[in-house]
């Protein structure tokens, strides 16, 4: 099968089992998923979720964000793990935000990444979103299945993003990657993979991931 060909099986299937895609962390405006996002690095979303309404009852927004301390954030953010640096992005990003931008998070890629704590994922999912352009955020669940599926090598999610947007449709970005987080989630995980269940890899998988699958299962 070329690559042509699993990408028009890989969309298609999705687009089956996904038809409506929910958004994996809970929010209500760009800020609050900025903040969510940034939490999200190194945690899980459940994790996230249950943190977060805790964070926001105090402050779901750069004005009230700033009169806590930084010790104070990193008092409630502690379930989600690394909470001294992600307390002091929040608090520090809160600042730029009201100083730069009149408090309002900018739609902007560069403007994001300068922001502390906020790397190029975190700005292409606030990008994608909360503001409808598309882009392709890798997570661990896309690298892993993006290199599965044989249509990247599994070396850096640089390089996985890069394959990712010249091998899928640019209008297809923004629902395709939050597709690929679910089904590997649900189907393809790192641990506890049940090839039986996951069609996209048993039909389009690297001959050599097939291989190792089945050698470990033997």
């Amino acid at each position: 099968m070329t690559k042509a060909q699993k990408v028009v099986f890989i969309i298609n299937h999705l687009e089956e089992l996904y038809p409506e895609i929910p958004i994996p962390l809970d929010h209500k405006d760009p800020y609050t998923l900025l903040v969510a996002v940034l939490l999200s690095a190194q945690s899980t979303d459940v994790r996230v979720n249950l943190t977060t309404p805790h964070l926001f009852a105090k402050a779901d927004n750069p004005w009230d964000m700033v009169k806590l301390t930084v010790d104070e954030i990193r008092e409630i953010i502690k379930p989600v793990g690394l909470s001294p640096q992600k307390a002091k992005g929040i608090y520090g990003l809160s600042e730029i935000l009201i100083e730069k931008y009149n408090g309002v998070v900018p739609a902007n890629f560069e403007a994001l990444e300068s922001f502390p704590a906020v790397g190029h994922k975190t700005a292409s999912v606030v990008m994608s979103q909360a503001f409808g352009v598309p882009a392709f955020p890798v997570d661990t669940h896309i690298h892993r299945l993006m290199y599965r599926w044989g249509l990247s090598n599994g070396k850096n999610v640089l390089q996985t993003e890069k394959d990712a947007k010249r091998l899928f449709p640019k209008e297809l970005w923004n629902d395709l990657h939050l597709q690929i987080i679910w089904y590997g989630r649900e189907y393809s995980p790192a641990r506890g993979w049940d090839l039986s269940k996951d069609i996209i890899t048993s039909t389009v998988g690297r001959a050599s991931v097939l291989k190792e699958y089945n050698k470990q299962k033997s």
